[in-house]
């Protein structure tokens, strides 16, 4: 059942190939702009050096992970790289309805998902300068073996076909211009009219104003 653009929130999907920034653009947005918060996924990986259960991820047992989502906690869900991501699906639509805008970072096959339930999201795919910028950044942050980091290269390039999909992309050439560019769409979704009118319901009555938000 999809949802109606009823709410004040607006939800934002930021997908793209493992490499191209997509997580240091989002810590950077997150820092520097209020009112905006990261939905915490569930994941079936393993930590990286740095992370901590709970903040970047939830992270979980295959087994556990599965019990989940036979049990529908998951708005969306999908296997990357052999390992499980997925979404709970609990508070998201509250948080939204609210006035909180929620920020997923997930892949192309979860933003299909979403898509279906929430038509309004605003999907971001962060593409990276070129395939050789791609493989230098993942061999640089040293965080997997080289095995890995060849099947990522591999799978870049049927990630990145999935671009077209989404409403806005961001090739992260220089992060400052990347992170500028993000942080515009996220002010621009918020003044899309559906969220003004819901944000300033009062107003909109006062200037005669009658939106119709299904």
């Amino acid at each position: 059942m999809s949802q109606t653009n009823t709410s004040s929130g607006s939800l934002f999907m930021v997908v793209a190939p493992s490499g191209a920034g997509k997580s240091t653009l989002v810590n950077a947005l997150l820092t520097q702009e209020s009112g905006i918060q990261l939905s915490i996924s569930f994941t079936t990986r393993a930590l990286r050096p740095g992370e901590e259960n709970g903040r970047e991820y939830h992270f979980t047992t295959t087994e556990d992970f599965l019990a989940r989502k036979d049990q529908d906690e998951f708005l969306e869900s999908a296997e990357v790289h052999g390992n499980h991501y997925g979404t709970s699906r609990l508070r998201i639509a509250d948080q939204i309805k609210a006035g909180n805008d929620v920020l997923l970072e997930i892949d192309w096959q979860g933003a299909q998902q979403i898509k279906k339930q929430f038509p309004h999201a605003v999907g971001i795919f962060i593409l990276p300068p070129s395939i050789a910028a791609l493989e230098e950044r993942l061999t640089k942050r040293g965080q997997d073996e080289p095995h890995i980091i060849t099947r990522r290269i591999l799978a870049a390039g049927g990630e990145i076909a999935h671009a077209p999909e989404f409403e806005y992309a961001i090739i992260n050439r220089d992060f400052a211009t990347a992170l500028s560019e993000l942080t515009a769409i996220v002010k621009a979704a918020r003044c899309r009219f559906a969220q003004q009118a819901a944000r300033n319901t009062p107003l909109f009555a006062q200037l005669g104003i009658h939106a119709n938000l299904s």
